[in-house]
């Protein structure tokens, strides 16, 4: 029944404009600018453009869009990020209409340590005046209902990429994970709801965005590198939570024509492992 999802597909509107970019360029704490029309921004700022835009009656206990629209009907309450894949193609420059192309590419159900699980991948073209602009392919992952005597068991510790040429220490607060919520319009309570993140998803505090760490990792790629970023794979391993030190790392791999970029939690075990295509600004 889930596989007849796969194939459907969903299209959205939306105009890069200047105070959107302000916002991310604020969150990033990076020095104000005025955007003009034509400016171009970081390609990996594609973040700011498609929010979710379900009313809010459409809206599921956990702040996510009710399933059974674009996303297939999984019987499975429980939603978290696992990783994504990013091809960029050309430039994003505020005023250009771009318009997103989605289709469901792949709905795998699986049994993990933890309990029955659902993997889905999905595929967004990004396209503007200039064609391709972004592709990414994300995979999300649908759980169970954790049960409340049961604590959330983390992956076991996967081991770290090797040495590292780059690191930066970054210490998320709650006003950091509410505004990258709320500049992507990201509803999804664990990252602002203390009381129902602990209490319903049995987390022990506020979660990271993943999308907000891989914005960290390829910040600090580019600025250490002089490179900009051609693609991008990344797979979320560990939950990041707020108040608690998260260090970005990376190093040049292959004659620097690629980076290996990762971020470790508190007590230093890997939470986000990703490998970068770089090229010459």
């Amino acid at each position: 029944m889930l596989q007849e999802w796969i194939g459907r597909q969903q299209e959205a509107r939306d105009e890069i404009t200047g105070s959107a970019a302000q916002r991310m360029a604020a969150l990033l704490d990076l020095p104000f600018r005025q955007y003009e029309r034509g400016d171009a921004v970081p390609t990996g700022w594609y973040v700011i453009l498609f929010a979710p835009l379900a009313r809010q009656s459409e809206l599921g206990p956990d702040g996510h869009p009710r399933k059974g629209q674009f996303l297939p009907p999984i019987p499975l309450p429980r939603r978290m990020f696992a990783g994504r894949r990013v091809w960029f193609h050309g430039a994003l420059r505020i005023g250009d209409a771009m318009t997103r192309a989605s289709r469901i590419e792949r709905i795998e159900p699986k049994q993990g340590r933890s309990g029955e699980m659902c993997l889905v991948t999905v595929r967004h073209e990004i396209s503007g005046p200039g064609g391709l602009a972004v592709v990414e392919e994300q995979d999300l992952i649908y759980r169970e209902e954790p049960r409340p005597s049961v604590p959330r068991r983390e992956s076991a510790a996967a081991r770290q990429p090797g040495p590292a040429e780059w690191s930066h220490t970054v210490v998320p607060d709650p006003t950091m994970l509410f505004r990258y919520s709320a500049i992507t319009f990201n509803a999804h309570r664990i990252h602002y709801d203390a009381a129902y993140t602990r209490a319903d998803e049995g987390y022990p505090d506020l979660v990271v965005n993943g999308g907000l760490a891989t914005l960290w990792l390829w910040q600090l790629a580019v600025a250490r590198s002089g490179r900009v970023i051609k693609a991008s794979a990344s797979r979320n391993v560990k939950a990041l939570y707020v108040n608690r030190p998260v260090t970005l790392c990376g190093r040049l791999i292959e004659s620097g024509s690629k980076a290996r970029m990762w971020a470790l939690d508190a007590d230093g075990e890997l939470a986000i492992d990703a490998e970068l295509e770089l090229e010459q600004a």
